[in-house]
């Protein structure tokens, strides 16, 4: 996978490009399947795995997942049917312009994407602090 400091990984990505931010240590072949705790509010079992097609939505991934360690962005191939994720496209961002899905079948890893650009700290620790207030008011970022 070409470094994400290269301009041109936006313009490989095409359909059919899939990722997965996280911070689980993973590797080639292994299945990232619906079950685990959401990332977000109140961090119940999720139905379905989340993934997109753009960089800058899989970086938030990786750095707003729950857990430690630094945030790994993987290429993810779906195994089953998929939809656009209508905690994005309903509620913030109409038309999926940050091309984000769900399924409730695995997706499987097929590489990471290695070289990516974290966000300023200062905007992550605006993101942060954003995702502790909808939390405090019981506003569930997840519709799953």
């Amino acid at each position: 996978m070409r470094d994400a400091a290269d301009p041109g990984i936006l313009s490989g990505m095409s359909d059919g490009l899939y990722l997965h931010g996280t911070k689980a240590d993973l590797s080639v072949g292994d299945p990232i399947a619906p079950g685990y705790e959401s990332n977000l509010g109140s961090r119940r079992r999720a139905n379905h795995v989340y993934f997109t097609a753009t960089v800058d939505a899989a970086v938030w991934g990786a750095e707003l997942a729950a857990g430690e360690g630094d945030g790994r962005i993987y290429v993810v191939e779906p195994t089953g049917s998929f939809e656009d994720d209508p905690n994005l496209t309903d509620k913030r961002f109409p038309g999926n312009p940050t091309r984000s899905y769900r399924s409730r079948q695995p997706v499987l890893v097929v590489g990471e994407l290695v070289g990516w650009h974290h966000h300023p700290d200062e905007v992550l620790d605006a993101m942060r602090q954003s995702v502790r207030e909808l939390h405090a008011r019981g506003v569930e970022a997840i519709d799953d």
